[in-house]
């Protein structure tokens, strides 16, 4: 039966690449971002096989790229071999690994590009039937790390859950990100699943250095985009006709943005008569409203913020990390645009997420807003030392 399937499915894959060729030269020509990803994953453009008895880790993009970095400072830069299939994904493991750095070929290329390896550790949802089944074929312990199937995905998955099936018996271990993930892998026809958490969570940064909290409700703008220093200057206005001692600390997301921040804190300033100054001229939170003009200093400042209001989010951008100021206990406000940090936000409790128009009535009323708690902890051990066994 999986001899008739592999036959069945590597037909079918090679029938729909065959359709799909002039397409994809077009769109290589034609879309910028697209113009090394397309070339070396479906013709193989600069793109040979990885170096044989590694550790091969495939992820797709670039937050899942970066995610795993804890995972590979823990293991020799010799021994790693890293695909993932966006330029955005190549741009992250390229700072890893420059020599054993590829972009993953479309299943029906990888027949002549797999060269043996003793590991594979594929992250979250890349459920590419020829990459497992080749890979264990040739040698390879499998691995599937910070696994996770959200609502709308397990309902998809489970209309073709005949196909996972046949997918997860290629696949060895499961590392799954939480209980109900667990479950739902089960379904799929996953076994040998530990729960471990999101491996995002893994390393959060930690203070650098100690600050000194003002005796004052301090709030944080953190991360901010165009348009939402805005946003957070108006609702600190309000704030401060009921919390008249409350400070406001902005930190922009792009230091290209610090000087015309500085200014709109200016004028605002003057306006309604607060005193003001940016960090890079006074390291201390004395004033009003102080913009925090140096990198690096974000985490510090949350580790002493009563309230921070996530930038990235009040637009459509994505959002920011959560896990950051959560780990202090802070209150945390978002808005509704977090969509790149969904998986980091199911892992906060208390996180009070409102639309932009709303975000003055919720900082005036921050009392009843629950200081920000991790809920899921990660511990990458079992990964690291179930790739340690076939070393």
């Amino acid at each position: 039966m999986d001899n008739l399937f592999f036959l069945l499915y590597s037909v079918i894959i090679s029938l729909i690449y065959t359709i799909a060729i002039p397409i994809l030269y077009l769109l290589s020509k034609r879309k910028e971002k697209y113009k090394k990803s397309i070339p070396a994953r479906f013709f193989l453009k600069n793109n040979p096989p990885l170096t044989p008895n590694g550790v091969w880790f495939h992820s797709c993009s670039f937050g899942e790229a970066r995610a795993i970095y804890h995972i590979l400072e823990k293991l020799p830069t010799k021994i790693l071999r890293l695909t993932t299939t966006t330029e955005t994904g190549y741009s992250a493991i390229s700072e890893v690994s420059s020599i054993n750095s590829r972009y993953l070929p479309f299943e029906p290329l990888l027949f002549n590009w797999i060269a043996p390896q003793k590991v594979l550790v594929v992250v979250e949802a890349e459920f590419w039937y020829l990459l497992f089944f080749l890979a264990k074929k040739r040698g390879a312990k499998t691995l599937l790390i910070n696994a996770r199937i959200s609502d709308n995905s397990f309902h998809k998955y489970y209309r073709v859950r005949w196909l996972y099936r046949v997918i997860f018996r290629y696949i060895d271990e499961v590392y799954a990100q939480s209980n109900i993930d667990k479950k739902r892998l089960e379904r799929l026809g996953a076994k040998n699943i530990t729960i471990i958490g999101n491996i995002k969570l893994a390393n959060i940064p930690s203070a650098t250095k100690r600050l000194s909290k003002p005796k004052a409700l301090l709030i944080c703008g953190g991360s901010t985009h165009d348009g939402e220093e805005k946003l957070i200057l108006d609702a600190f206005i309000k704030l401060k006709e009921i919390e008249p001692n409350s400070k406001l600390v902005i930190v922009p997301r792009h230091p290209d943005r610090f000087k015309k921040v500085s200014l709109m804190v200016e004028e605002v300033a003057i306006e309604h008569h607060y005193s003001y100054h940016n960090y890079s001229d006074n390291e201390a939170f004395n004033s009003d409203i102080v913009v925090a003009d140096i990198l690096g200093e974000l985490i510090n400042i949350y580790a002493i913020s009563d309230i921070v209001i996530l930038g990235g989010s009040f637009f459509p951008i994505g959002g920011h990390n959560a896990s950051e100021p959560a780990q202090f206990g802070c209150k945390i406000i978002s808005g509704v645009y977090y969509f790149n940090q969904k998986d980091i936000f199911s892992t906060i409790e208390g996180i009070a997420i409102i639309e932009k128009e709303k975000l003055s009535k919720t900082l005036i009323e921050y009392k009843k807003i629950k200081p920000a708690k991790i809920i899921n902890r990660t511990d990458i051990n079992p990964i690291l030392k179930s790739i340690e066994k076939e070393l």
